[in-house]
């Protein structure tokens, strides 16, 4: 476990605190799982643009071996 010191604006600070003390949670384990939810979200924007990008990439080359196809198949002699 790291120990680090955190600067918090006095409004998220309040929140958070008033949330930890109905929930009755202390303040480390709040913050500890919130900073957890936010690295699930931020993992997942990430990979959404990555197969993005990559979705785009595969999209042109299929459409380059399908033109290829459909070349092959206008070259071929009718049966």
């Amino acid at each position: 476990m790291k120990i680090l010191s955190l600067k918090l604006d006095d409004d998220i600070f309040n929140e958070a605190e008033e949330i930890t003390s109905k929930l009755r949670l202390a303040r480390n384990r709040y913050i500890n799982e919130a900073v957890s939810l936010y690295n699930q979200y931020n993992k997942r924007r990430l990979l959404k643009t990555q197969l993005a990008k990559e979705s785009k990439l595969t999209r042109e080359d299929s459409m380059e071996i399908l033109n290829e196809f459909e070349k092959m198949i206008d070259e071929s002699p009718s049966v």
